[in-house]
């Protein structure tokens, strides 16, 4: 199941995959902090420490930006972190103002100054606490046996379904029609196709997209304001001049933190596929166990050899994308034989335009380790009769917490 939510200007960001079992029930259920090795020191950047609540990151910058009027391209963060939870990451804002700011959501602690802005490798990891709720007692040791598996041979290193909410019920990825140059159905894709979990609001308004799709003029007027509506005014008023739509740069007036999780959600995916195809060529089919993702068919492992983990945490699989350059071997062409499924060549994986946006470029560690666990249970002060178990651990920067939930959870695991 997944919880989506919209960002300021009613653009839909970001989905959660939750398991069944009830996690998030309060914001205090999962809980996310940022281990950084940025520290203040001197500089033109302000740091701070933004802690937030019930709030994703991009909507918490989009809060900075109208409180103090800075333009967004000044302000940096390090990592994307969940919107249903209580997190604190580092944030840098070029000459930011060297002072505390709070609202009722998020808290930003102005910590001193540093030299550069913030980035994703300033991240060391991830420390998470989480509370698994509304369990029985045998779902609690079944969790409890398939985490001293865990503890032995680790996870795979899945992009979870948090990484994937742009995706439509179109099935397509908006970041493909990109990369294909076709603008019009990219910016259809982002600003029109139905979500399961689009709010009434949203269906509202995608739904006169959809009904009054080319018909710029018209489709302005009906629409609410919002980040949507400014860009269909733009394709507005190029009809309205006597021009042909330009749905380049529309496409392009979508914002660039949008833009970003297009091309990051349909790599993550088509990284998910190489990773699942590469365990499933060096483990045991008795020691995998599958299951779904928005990205597709994965695999869990369990009663894995100690070598045959290690193994797996040296194995880097790179990020797909036309900047690869990769020797004639196993990795050109698992990366070649995921993106031909595609309907693509490697080359294309790139953006042409606009050049503010490009694919991540580097490598992803196939399996990882937990690091400093514990776990508890007692009971439910939610759920009389009930289960919870709590959880403590840390992550390396970029895995996903709920892939754990889901190895913990799903049906067979630590099967006794």
């Amino acid at each position: 199941m997944a919880a989506g939510y919209t960002d300021r200007h009613g653009t839909k960001l970001i989905t959660a995959g939750i398991p069944d079992v009830k996690l998030r029930r309060l914001p205090e259920d999962f809980q996310v902090d940022e281990q950084t090795e940025l520290a203040p020191s001197d500089g033109p950047f302000a740091i701070y420490r933004l802690t937030k609540r019930s709030l994703g990151t991009p909507e918490a910058i989009g809060v900075l930006v109208d409180a103090w009027n800075i333009p967004r391209k000044r302000i940096s963060y390090a990592g994307l972190k969940d919107r249903h939870a209580v997190t604190t990451q580092i944030v840098t804002i070029h000459h930011g103002p060297r002072r505390h700011f709070q609202q009722r959501s998020l808290q930003l602690e102005y910590l001193g100054q540093v030299p550069r802005a913030c980035s994703p490798q300033d991240i060391i990891g991830n420390r998470f606490q989480l509370v698994l709720r509304d369990m029985s007692t045998v779902e609690v040791q079944r969790a409890m046996t398939a985490l001293e598996d865990v503890g032995r041979t680790g996870l795979p290193n899945y992009f979870d379904d948090q990484r994937f909410g742009s995706l439509g019920s179109s099935g397509e990825w908006i970041a493909r029609a990109w990369c294909l140059g076709d603008y019009e159905r990219a910016m259809w894709l982002a600003l029109a196709d139905a979500h399961p979990d689009d709010s009434s609001s949203e269906k509202k308004q995608k739904q006169i997209l959809r009904d009054l799709w080319g018909r710029w003029p018209e489709c302005k007027e009906a629409l609410e304001r919002s980040h949507r509506r400014s860009v269909v005014t733009y394709l507005s008023d190029k009809v309205a001049a006597g021009r042909p739509a330009d749905y380049r740069g529309a496409f392009a007036r979508i914002s660039i933190d949008l833009r970003g999780l297009y091309l990051s959600a349909w790599q993550s995916a088509l990284w998910n596929r190489m990773l699942t195809r590469w365990l499933e060529a060096a483990i045991d089919p008795a020691q995998c166990q599958p299951f779904e993702l928005t990205s597709g068919r994965c695999v869990f492992f369990e009663g894995l050899l100690p070598e045959t983990f290690a193994s797996l945490c040296r194995t880097q699989l790179p990020l797909p994308s036309a900047r690869l350059d990769l020797e004639a071997g196993p990795l050109l062409d698992l990366v070649t034989q995921v993106v031909a499924e595609e309907g693509l060549e490697l080359r294309q994986l790139r953006v042409k335009y606009p050049r503010d946006s490009f694919f991540s470029k580097g490598s992803r560690q196939a399996a990882i380790s937990l690091g400093q666990v514990e776990a508890g249970s007692a009971d439910d002060e939610l759920y009389p009769k009930r289960q919870k178990l709590t959880l403590s651990f840390s992550l390396p920067r970029g895995s996903y917490a709920t892939i754990l939930v889901k190895r913990l959870t799903q049906a067979g695991a630590g099967r006794p």
